[in-house]
């Protein structure tokens, strides 16, 4: 059985959304730039509102950090929170962070790069806002692992707490407290996010 976290989100079903081809996905996206939009591996269309200024500013931090480890070791790409993927299951979700190392990324075709890139992240973040649902979060995570993923964190900055899911694994580990460095080794050899900078953020 599939994980599904559609039933807390604002969802659009039906046939007309079952035979939207991933191009004309990409273009009813286009079209509604005030919405972030996703749709699961059953061809639901799942309609949220932009993320606040402060979760905004916090993401922004875990990208900018990622970026920095990048530039250094250059062994992939960064990508934004408004960057969709085309999952194996056929889903399409963005991840608050993600990256990918060159030589899949690479692999892809140009007109592939330039829609919802059909490859699964290697890494990638979700960011809990103050209105998001952890249960509906979870199950995101869930399916991110399921289609490939080899490392996800949920980052929860109001009880400062992060879930890491890893390959090959049914469960996930918590960490508690923005005090230390969460490591990204092995995916991402060298990197480690300072979860002290988001504490200073919330402050």
């Amino acid at each position: 059985m599939r994980p599904s976290f559609a039933n807390e989100i604002f969802a659009l079903r039906g046939p007309v959304f079952e035979r939207m081809t991933d191009a004309e996905l990409f273009e009813f996206c286009q079209l509604n730039r005030d919405l972030r939009i996703e749709r699961t591996a059953d061809y639901e269309i799942l309609l949220m509102a932009p993320t606040g200024s402060e979760s905004g500013k916090l993401d922004s931090e875990v990208t900018i950090q990622l970026g920095i480890w990048n530039k250094q070791f250059k062994l992939g790409s960064v990508f934004s929170s408004s960057t969709g993927f085309t999952l194996p299951d056929n889903s399409m979700l963005s991840p608050d962070t993600s990256w990918i190392a060159t030589a899949r990324w690479e692999a892809l075709a140009f007109a592939q790069r330039k829609g919802f890139a059909p490859v699964c992240p290697e890494f990638i973040v979700e960011l809990k806002s103050p209105s998001d649902s952890i249960k509906v979060l979870q199950a995101k995570m869930e399916v991110w692992r399921t289609n490939g993923v080899r490392l996800g964190w949920l980052l929860v900055p109001e009880t400062e707490t992060v879930y890491i899911y890893r390959e090959g694994r049914s469960d996930y580990e918590t960490e508690i407290g923005f005090d230390h460095d969460l490591s990204g080794e092995p995916v991402l050899p060298g990197f480690a996010l300072d979860l002290r900078e988001l504490r200073a953020l919330l402050s």
